[in-house]
């Protein structure tokens, strides 16, 4: 399986299918064959082999970059899009799904979950900062249906072709929905903002996950520990 996912190439692109993707892929698979087996709608769950995961990628957008990829957008839709990706740290497809109905005004919070129990993973109700407000309401004057981000009246599934222009007339490479999400962590955790409130700010199901993704962004927390292994002070200095 591997081998030949290696081969493909997805429509519309020139490369071929990464090993990242075969590893998510067959990730699901060991799940299905866990529940299964669980259930006892199989003897045993087989052993799946993938890939080595590849290293998490480091690119992300700097504040005058992001300041470039919004003022690119040139339709408003889009550019209310990459906001709100921006400003709630919520992906591409919590972003296209949301309604007016989980935009609180009064309270000043937007909800990215479908309904009061989930989908929680990557979800999370979260304050709008006052450059997102200022464009919601822009756009909520002018709505004509129930989704925040919509075309002629009706909601959008996907936003490739206007995400990619304006991506590109910014003058930006390998930006996608997703590196918008992981860039407003990345500069979450460069302010020294701390991993269990940047967790709470992803819907993250467990601060270990962010932790194992971000803290890399945020080493000052270790600040202490680095100042006990400096080694051309005396001991009662350090203390």
């Amino acid at each position: 399986y591997t081998a030949a996912r290696r081969k493909m190439k997805p429509k519309g692109k020139a490369t071929a299918i990464n090993d990242g993707t075969i590893w998510t892929e067959l990730g699901h698979l060991r799940t299905v064959m866990t529940w299964a087996h669980q259930r006892r709608l199989i003897p045993f769950a087989p052993v799946i082999e993938r890939p080595q995961k590849p290293a998490p990628k480091d690119r992300w957008p700097t504040r005058e970059e992001c300041a470039r990829l919004i003022n690119a957008a040139q339709e408003h839709h889009v550019k209310l899009a990459i906001m709100l990706m921006l400003a709630t740290a919520g992906g591409g497809g919590a972003i296209l799904e949301l309604t007016w109905d989980r935009v609180d005004f009064e309270r000043g919070y937007i909800n990215l979950r479908t309904t009061e129990t989930g989908p929680r993973k990557g979800r999370a109700a979260v304050p709008m900062n006052e450059g997102i407000r200022s464009e919601l309401l822009i756009a909520k004057r002018a709505a004509l249906s129930d989704y925040v981000i919509e075309w002629s009246g009706k909601p959008i599934k996907r936003l490739r072709t206007g995400f990619n222009a304006a991506v590109k007339a910014a003058g930006l490479k390998q930006v996608t929905p997703h590196v918008l999400r992981h860039t407003a962590a990345v500069h979450l955790a460069a302010a020294g903002v701390s991993m269990e409130r940047i967790s709470q700010y992803l819907g993250h199901s467990s601060t270990s996950v962010t932790e194992r993704v971000y803290a890399r962004f945020a080493p000052e927390h270790l600040r202490p520990e680095a100042e006990i292994l400096d080694f051309t002070k005396p001991l009662e200095a350090q203390t």
